[in-house]
């Protein structure tokens, strides 16, 4: 296994982020945070209040040998709604915004070329997805970290909204999804 690479995604709520990017064959971690806004060390209800300029998101460490930056891309781009401004369903404000964050300058012709093959692929439908950074990651607090494999599969928004974003990573992926 090569040395772990990261990618930070925002695509709306960070539990449905995380869970799918769990899924993908070369993730081995993901965390959700907060990225992109003014305030240090926010919390879960400042974020979401819309007030810090913050972005739910997930830091993925994953195997550049087994899934590349331009693939995983690929995969966010494929399991969101990229097309909606400051929201994703009914998660609306800056916080659910879509958004790569570069992690180093570096990676910015890659999060560039993934939105514009999107775009290609679905004349019509325009990506409003930003490249922002590189900027401070603050990690979500514990309780929402594997959110989906615990408390998730109780909780009715994340069951009426996440089963649909992995259903669509196993069709349109299939070869990205880890088996089991």
């Amino acid at each position: 296994m090569a040395e772990l690479q990261t990618a930070i995604l925002a695509g709306g709520c960070f539990w449905c982020t995380e869970a799918v990017m769990n899924d993908v064959v070369g993730v081995e971690s993901v965390e959700s945070g907060y990225i992109g806004g003014d305030k240090p060390d926010p919390t879960y209800k400042e974020v979401c209040s819309g007030t810090t300029g913050h972005a739910e998101a997930v830091r993925v460490g994953f195997d550049p040998d087994a899934i590349s930056y331009a693939e995983l891309l690929d995969v966010f781009m494929g399991t969101h709604d990229p097309t909606q401004l400051d929201r994703q369903g009914n998660d609306v404000g800056t916080q659910y915004r879509s958004a790569i964050f570069l992690v180093d300058e570096g990676q910015r012709a890659e999060a560039e070329a993934a939105i514009f093959r999107w775009n290609a692929d679905r004349p019509g439908q325009q990506a409003v997805t930003a490249i922002e950074g590189p900027t401070q990651w603050y990690p979500a607090e514990d309780y929402h970290q594997e959110y989906w494999e615990g408390e998730g599969q109780r909780n009715p928004y994340c069951l009426a909204t996440i089963p649909p974003k992995l259903m669509k990573l196993r069709k349109s992926f299939q070869a990205r999804v880890k088996a089991g």
